[in-house]
């Protein structure tokens, strides 16, 4: 007999990354990191010089929408995966 197919799983958890930011906007980007993050101002602005980096794992679509809007109004580039 052949196998049953599985119902595909909708994705609830993400990775949100920083894929990028505006040199002149860097301090606000980092700012955000640290409001997302709860990491020290040397640890956020390690990451964010670091991009492409991961910001925060396993987080909700919701949430992570909400934090992709936020780095890019302060100038960086963030997307969820």
């Amino acid at each position: 007999p052949a196998a049953a197919e599985e119902p595909k799983k909708e994705q609830t958890e993400f990775t949100l990354k920083l894929d990028s930011f505006n040199a002149p906007d860097k301090l606000k980007v980092i700012k955000e990191i640290r409001g997302i993050t709860g990491l020290g101002l040397k640890e956020s602005k390690e990451m964010v010089e670091g991009a492409p980096a991961v910001i925060k794992e396993a987080v909700t679509k919701e949430d992570g929408a909400k934090w992709v809007k936020a780095i890019e109004a302060a100038g960086g580039k963030a997307s969820l995966s």
